[in-house]
């Protein structure tokens, strides 16, 4: 297999900056094209991702979010995300793959390490860590369309040791890049993220599939962080950062310093106008699912709880906006 000329400018990109790859993780209510340019406006990734999508509803006529909230991209993003798809089974795969890509989407990343208990009970995300079978064949129909496909997945399901076979077996299946979750799906988030067994990991991609990009993910704070772990585990092509977003927004940056209060708030504003403009075309997402992002912004100015609480009773992005310009902690007039 041979690397996509997609995957090889990424990766071109970042060797000739003596770096690894950057990658925003998929994640649920969080990287749909609102916030998705609120990171591209604060330090943009290498590379970015969808919400992960279910295939079937990709082109399923009364999917609800089929052509929608989830698959929107805006013309004013500037890093065009991969379109993230789960599931277990072929058919729905291989219509995806062709509707993704007749919507403009340049790449595939197929979503086998999501430990949500409903993805599992439907048989996606790590699930297919157990039934290897389907995974090999979701990989085979997403290819079809002729887009280059990676895998986000773990080290196991519930043994660690599970890695010993588990990814050798997806390296067997041509991917263009493997982004492993260094933990099980048993161990969800709950314990550190097992660096310990990244070099043995670059060993496998080595000797099975040394074409494939290998990109490692689990407790990246920053762009710092990510660099340091490449440092000390030469061989890795790239590495994700998923929670790390909540704790800086400006996780991607070069250069990190510390940012003011004007520069969160205006972050804030920025998602908040975004949201406003994703409303009114789709009927998705709901106010409430903002909250989650507010702590993102307010808690690194200094004496801020009470504003954060009172964010936490918006019930509009107006108010939020009226409390911002209340506050005299945010008021920067």
């Amino acid at each position: 297999m041979e690397l996509s000329t997609y995957w090889q400018a990424i990766a071109d990109k970042a060797r000739a900056e003596h770096r690894p790859f950057l990658s925003l993780a998929p994640m649920e209510a969080v990287t749909n094209a609102v916030f998705r340019q609120v990171v591209d406006a604060a330090a943009a990734p290498d590379v970015i991702n969808t919400e992960f999508v279910n295939a079937i509803s990709v082109t399923h006529p009364k999917a609800k979010f089929a052509a929608g909230g989830r698959l929107y991209v805006s013309p004013d993003e500037p890093v065009k995300p991969i379109v993230q798809l789960w599931g277990n089974e072929a058919e729905p795969f291989r219509k995806a793959a062709f509707a993704v890509k007749e919507m403009g989407y340049e790449a595939i990343d197929i979503n086998m390490g999501c430990p949500d208990a409903t993805v599992i009970k439907n048989h996606g995300g790590s699930d297919l860590i157990r039934h290897p079978e389907s995974a090999a064949a979701v990989i085979a129909a997403a290819k079809e369309a002729g887009l280059p496909v990676s895998v986000k997945t773990r080290l196991g399901y519930s043994d660690l040791n599970e890695f010993k076979t588990w990814i050798p077996f997806l390296l067997k299946q041509d991917v263009q890049v493997l982004t492993i979750h260094v933990r099980t799906r048993q161990e969800m988030s709950k314990v550190a993220a097992h660096y310990e067994y990244i070099d043995e990991l670059v060993k496998m991609r080595d000797e099975i599939a040394p074409n494939t990009l290998l990109a490692i993910n689990g407790d990246v704070s920053d762009r710092d962080a990510a660099e340091q772990l490449a440092l000390d585990h030469p061989g890795i092509d790239g590495v994700m950062i998923g929670r790390g977003i909540f704790n800086n927004p400006f996780a991607f940056e070069n250069h990190p310093h510390q940012h003011t209060p004007q520069e969160l708030i205006a972050l804030l504003k920025l998602q908040l106008d975004l949201f406003d403009q994703f409303a009114e075309k789709y009927d998705y997402p709901r106010f409430p699912s903002l909250k989650r992002f507010f702590k993102i912004y307010v808690k690194r100015i200094p004496h801020s709880a009470d504003l954060r609480t009172q964010l936490m009773d918006a019930k509009s992005t107006d108010e939020v906006r009226q409390m911002l310009a209340d506050s005299p902690i945010t008021n920067f007039e």
